[in-house]
């Protein structure tokens, strides 16, 4: 049976909508794909309701239109200045008489991790179990079925601000869409772009997008870590305006142009110059690549330091076999993957979304590692949305609740 699954990125420069059907062996057949500007976001936050809601709006409508799809649910993307998160662990006793293992012990266990204090202004976006200890036993992955006096969890609780979440499930909605569940975006991108051998070997997510950088450590199969810095794309671009003295959309198409992470005089000399304007209405200028170069490289050092403070700060350093694997936008940077494995000390490779049919070309590109990633998780975690349209009734009458109940159950049960 195919099902057909809806995602929407809501980044800080672009939003993206797709549309894809799934067939039973989990392939992933693209059926429309939209998008926009983003307008009315900074840093991930809604910060004009209006203007985000138009966005959203239009892409929702070019993927219907590629698609011929109504879309009505859909699994959207979290991310922003305002997320957190927590490592936390549960305990319960076993009550059965033959000390068995069952699901709602499990939930038990987990309604205990969650018991740590979290300011009534925060919302609890994802509490995802990382293992399982019994009667002392370590990385346990299911514990159902199994027979012990005592029941642990270790869990990693994801929040946010509760107005910046109600604000984008708000924009979503007016824009009507109602919403199958808030995936993190580092955890859709992980979904896009990992393998299983890296997440269990250890593996640093790091997704640039243009005003965050997501970060997401997976050790064990598991997600053990995740935070997001306030840096992005546009701090390229933003420094390239300021050096340059150039219009913003002029200083983006010269980081795209000519632009590389690292600043390399055997190859560049400033002879190599670039003619392009001024921020004086008329006047021009010529620059050289080495000097474009210089600018790009210094703000990546300081993004890379930022990402390697970070990992530090996770106390899991030392667990990462797999290195770092480079997504989102700024991932298509010439040499910005040359440059964080020289200064990490670590492998790199960039994220590219991979096994699609269908409009797969337009996605062949770091840029939409989280777009491709609620793909993955809703086929993965959720109940995705069937392609009659008497499937969406149910939901319809009492969506928020049912949204609500069906994410947390996903959550509580492995």
């Amino acid at each position: 049976m195919q099902r057909t699954i809806v995602g929407i990125d809501v980044g800080s420069t672009k939003i993206c909508t797709l549309v894809a059907q799934v067939q039973a062996s989990g392939k992933i057949n693209i059926l429309g794909v939209g998008l926009t500007a983003s307008k009315g976001l900074d840093r991930g936050v809604v910060v004009n309701l209006d203007n985000a809601v138009s966005a959203i709006a239009a892409s929702v409508e070019k993927a219907e239109h590629l698609s011929d799809y109504r879309i009505v649910t859909a699994f959207a993307g979290v991310s922003g200045r305002h997320i957190s998160s927590l490592n936390s662990r549960g305990v319960v006793a076993i009550n059965q008489a033959n000390h068995e293992i069952t699901r709602s012990d499990v939930v038990r266990a987990i309604e205990a991790a969650q018991a740590v204090a979290i300011p009534s202004q925060r919302e609890v976006i994802h509490v995802i179990p990382r293992a399982y200890i019994v009667d002392g036993h370590e990385g346990i992955r299911d514990p159902v079925g199994m027979s012990g006096f005592r029941l642990e969890v270790e869990t990693h609780i994801v929040t946010g601000e509760a107005m910046a979440i109600q604000n984008l499930i708000k924009s979503i909605q007016k824009a009507g869409v109602e919403i199958d569940d808030l995936v993190l975006q580092p955890l859709a991108s992980g979904e896009a772009v990992l393998t299983a051998e890296e997440k269990e070997r250890g593996v640093v997510l790091v997704d640039i997008g243009g005003a965050t950088t997501d970060i997401a450590i997976f050790i064990q199969g598991g997600i053990w870590h995740t935070s997001v810095l306030p840096v992005g794309g546009d701090h390229f671009t933003n420094d390239l305006v300021y050096v340059l003295h150039t219009p913003h959309n002029t200083a983006e198409y010269l980081k795209i142009k000519y632009g590389q992470a690292i600043a390399d005089a055997a190859f560049e000399k400033d002879s190599d110059l670039i003619d392009t304007e001024t921020l004086i209405i008329g006047e021009r200028q010529q620059i050289s690549c080495h000097l474009l170069n210089e600018v790009i490289q210094a703000r990546a050092e300081q993004v890379v330091e930022l990402i390697f403070n970070e990992i530090q700060r996770s106390g899991y350093s030392g667990l990462l076999q797999a290195g770092v694997v480079l997504t989102g936008g700024s991932a298509q940077i010439p040499r910005f993957d040359e440059l964080m494995r020289e200064m990490l000390g670590m492998p790199v490779r960039i994220g590219i979304p991979t096994g699609l049919t269908g409009l797969a070309d337009k996605l062949d590109n770091p840029t939409y590692a989280t777009s491709v990633g609620l793909l993955r998780w809703g086929n993965r975690h959720g109940l995705s949305t069937f392609e009659t349209a008497e499937s969406h009734s149910e939901q319809d009458s009492w969506g928020p609740i049912y949204n609500r109940l069906k994410r947390w159950l996903r959550e509580f049960l492995p």
